[in-house]
């Protein structure tokens, strides 16, 4: 950012330094070129330019952010009364005593004196005006770029919030089936505490990444599955269906379906009945990527506080700060009331 703002102060003065010489350079035009240079008539040329250079400047960096900026316009409005009366008295003086009279015959048909003070006066007020718009439009890109950055500074600090609350949710959960399993079978236990490692590098480093390769992400999907799969009874039929797209090119958050995989472990799975969980996630050439996950309806009793919902309403803050108006989350519990689906579909390459 800092660069970006570098890059443009020098492209701004580039912009004032051209545009100056510009009008400076402009009174050689006019110049008998037959003659040579004529230092005298290039100075009685340019003293106009002068002024306005002086009006410009005198705007752009003192009176505006000085009075305008303050809501001070009585003493804006008198400063540059005080400032374009004085040079254009001075320019007419200045020109008056270096200029040679006219001859008697011409000097009838010469304008009224007041015109030319006028007129100059009027060119003086234009170039005050355009100073002052200029540096309150460059106030206003400022102002938006300050915004802006604010703005992208909040949102990074809530996602790195939210993950920081993620990361003891997920580690806590996991850890409650690994202590459910050492009570039962250590082996099993010792194989989850195995798994749990492979989870771990991608929880503590990738996480810290904006985003992620779609692969990277579905290799940490399919451990964690592996790792629930050691505590599963028989009768709980789980099918999983990961495909990234060919190019392996997509990006996504990470960690950004995991909360809604393990819902599905936590309300899918019955001790006493049949269950199924059933996970599809894949990524497409367009950027889309689909994640589509089904599951039996088991919901725990009211005192069952485990994870409490904090998973799910991580991933909707999480999908509005890095996708907002680019995710479609459609979730919902089936007629009969058997069934909890959860179809969450993000655009990728729209960001």
């Amino acid at each position: 950012m800092k660069q970006l703002f570098s890059q443009r102060r020098f492209l701004e003065l580039s912009i004032h330094i051209v545009s100056w010489l510009l009008i400076f350079g402009f009174p050689l035009v006019f110049m008998d070129r037959g003659s040579g240079f004529n230092l005298a008539q290039f100075l009685r040329h340019s003293c106009v330019p002068l002024c306005y250079f002086v009006i410009f400047y005198v705007n752009y960096l003192w009176l505006v952010p000085r009075y305008m900026f303050t809501d001070e316009m009585r003493k804006y409005i008198l400063s540059n009364a005080v400032l374009i009366l004085c040079l254009s008295v001075l320019l007419h003086v200045f020109l008056e005593s270096i200029s040679t009279p006219p001859p008697p015959e011409f000097a009838r048909h010469i304008p009224p004196r007041w015109i030319f003070y006028a007129r100059d006066m009027g060119m003086m007020i234009f170039v005050a005006g355009l100073g002052a718009a200029i540096r309150t439009s460059l106030r206003w890109r400022q102002a938006e770029e300050r915004l802006i950055e604010a703005e992208r500074q909040k949102t990074e600090a809530e996602l790195k919030n939210l993950k920081n609350q993620l990361n003891p949710h997920f580690l806590l959960n996991t850890l409650n089936n690994i202590y459910a399993l050492i009570a039962f079978n250590s082996d099993k236990a010792q194989e989850a505490v195995q798994e749990l490692s492979k989870l771990l590098r991608h929880v503590l480093y990738d996480n810290q990444q904006t985003f992620v390769p779609l692969e990277k992400e579905l290799d940490f999907i399919r451990n964690y599955v592996a790792l629930m799969r050691i505590r599963l009874p028989q009768q709980v039929e789980v099918s999983v269906n990961l495909e990234a797209d060919s190019g392996g090119a997509l990006q996504i958050a990470p960690l950004i379906f995991i909360s809604l995989i393990e819902n599905a472990f936590k309300h899918g799975i019955s001790p006493t009945v049949d269950s199924f969980i059933r996970i599809s996630i894949s990524g497409h050439t367009d950027g889309t990527v689909r994640c589509e996950i089904l599951n039996s309806n088991h919901p725990k009793s009211g005192q069952d506080k485990s994870g409490s919902g904090v998973g799910l309403e991580q991933v909707s803050k999480r999908l509005e700060l890095i996708y907002p108006g680019h995710y479609e989350w459609i979730k919902g519990i089936s007629e009969n009331g058997q069934v909890y689906s959860s179809i969450l579909t993000i655009q990728t390459k729209s960001l």
